[in-house]
């Protein structure tokens, strides 16, 4: 059974957040350490721990992940420039929190993905 992290503390509201946006399948809130002018995290209200984690009943809440980021980057006045999102997996992939969560990035030059 998947561990609870802050992150299903945030969804109720039990700890502060910058929430931005809620609704009954996702939540999503600003990064408390922004790697971009524009750091947002988007989260499933239901908890997943990871990429690996997802089934084929997850998929409405996977596509809201999305036309949630496509919002709220218009939201933020960054669409027309360009955004990044990100969904790390594991160790490896630099996930730090095991509940699954998409980054939406930008506000400025990203730069390149990954340094080689």
């Amino acid at each position: 059974m998947a561990q609870e992290t802050i992150f299903s503390k945030i969804i109720r509201k039990e700890i502060p957040s910058d929430m931005v946006y809620q609704d009954d399948l996702v939540t999503a809130f600003r990064d408390i350490s922004p790697q971009a002018p524009t750091h947002i995290l988007i989260i499933p209200n239901k908890l997943i721990p990871t990429i690996n984690d997802v089934t084929a009943q997850d998929e409405q809440v996977l596509g809201r992940l999305f036309t949630v980021a496509a919002k709220l980057a218009a939201q933020e006045g960054i669409a027309h420039d360009g955004y990044r999102l990100i969904i790390n997996c594991n160790e490896h992939g630099g996930q730090e929190v095991f509940h699954l969560h998409m980054h939406l990035l930008g506000g400025r030059k990203l730069g390149r993905m990954l340094a080689r």
